[in-house]
């Protein structure tokens, strides 16, 4: 696996964004990924300043504090991977792997098992479990969210070095000040912070990350450079960020074990489904609006109907997720 850096000038600039990141994972995906043979793999970490990232699939006014984030200089990026929100800063560390590999779920676990055999390298008792977390002990010290491109896999997670956990849990939750205290104690009880378990200093971790993993690197030019400036634009555009508000008259809402939080906003007319927008912090694995979404509309609303135009199988599509429990969710108030 190669490493991929930037150029020197590029390192020693001003700090970049997290959308300057997700777009250079795109690019890598896009441009780089499986031009050296089947089966390239490229890696690399960042840092930004205070940030939260939430999933493609999620609703920026049910994940995002946007008052505390704008109070305290927190910026606010969606991403294209699913999953839920995350808070990054400069902290802790992001973690990029991109594969030629077009299974998503292969290259999704190949990931925590080699972020899981790195760390235990360390003599850190880390376990990959649930949908997508690595655990130190009953702690959770990496989360981690995957989207698919054609014939390409984009893993990318955090790494909860010394994070700022004021930040983090007002960013994402109420400021009120009793709330935030008692958040903060919670999220203390079940968040792992690697430098209470390693001797080593956060770019000590880095550089042990990346000999572990990496052998090779690929330094970008500064015309890849540009390209990927260029993808940023997306990511920073209020359409992309804050989404277009759909059109609906049921909002039904429920937490799946092993899927995650889904609500789904539905239009209906004369008790017809005319459209269908999920939103949570499930996971993707196949194509939500094409692949399961489309086959909805023009439906009745009723269990036998939904029934009837949905495959046995839908969990090639989210992750984990049941076509019974899809429907139960449509139907039930």
């Amino acid at each position: 696996m190669k490493y991929i850096s930037l150029p020197a000038a590029v390192q020693e600039g001003p700090p970049r964004r997290v959308s300057f990141y997700l777009a250079m994972e795109e690019f890598v995906a896009r441009r780089l990924a499986g031009v050296d043979g089947e089966g390239d793999e490229y890696f690399f970490m960042w840092q930004v300043e205070p940030s939260v990232i939430f999933g493609r699939n999620q609703l920026i006014d049910n994940e995002v504090n946007q008052e505390f984030c704008r109070k305290h200089g927190i910026r606010m990026y969606r991403r294209k991977s699913g999953g839920g929100c995350v808070y990054a800063d400069r902290r802790n560390v992001m973690f990029s792997y991109v594969s030629s590999q077009g299974q998503v779920g292969f290259t999704f676990h190949r990931y925590l098992s080699m972020v899981v055999t790195m760390l235990r390298r360390l003599g850190v008792d880390a376990s990959a479990t649930g949908r997508n977390d690595i655990m130190i002990g009953p702690r959770k010290v990496s989360g981690t969210a995957f989207y698919l491109l054609p014939g390409r896999s984009i893993v990318h997670g955090t790494m909860l070095y010394d994070t700022d956990m004021v930040n983090m849990v007002g960013a994402i939750t109420p400021s009120d000040a009793k709330l935030l205290s008692k958040g903060v104690a919670s999220v203390y009880q079940r968040v792992a912070l690697l430098k209470d378990y390693i001797l080593l200093s956060l770019p000590e971790f880095k550089q042990f990350a990346r000999q572990t993993l990496c052998h090779g690197e690929l330094e970008l030019t500064e015309e890849q450079v540009a390209e990927i400036e260029q993808m940023e634009r997306e990511y920073l555009s209020d359409e992309f960020i804050y989404g277009r508000n759909p059109r609906y008259t049921l909002v039904r809402r429920r937490r799946i074990e092993h899927v995650g939080e889904l609500e789904a906003r539905i239009e209906v007319k004369n008790g017809i489904i005319r459209s269908v927008n999920l939103m949570g912090d499930f996971l993707l694995v196949g194509d939500l609006d094409n692949g399961l979404l489309r086959k909805v509309r023009g439906v009745p609303l009723e269990h036998a109907a939904l029934r009837r135009v949905l495959p046995d199988r839908i969990d090639d599509i989210i992750m984990n997720l049941m076509t019974e429990d899809f429907v139960q969710l449509i139907v039930d108030s």
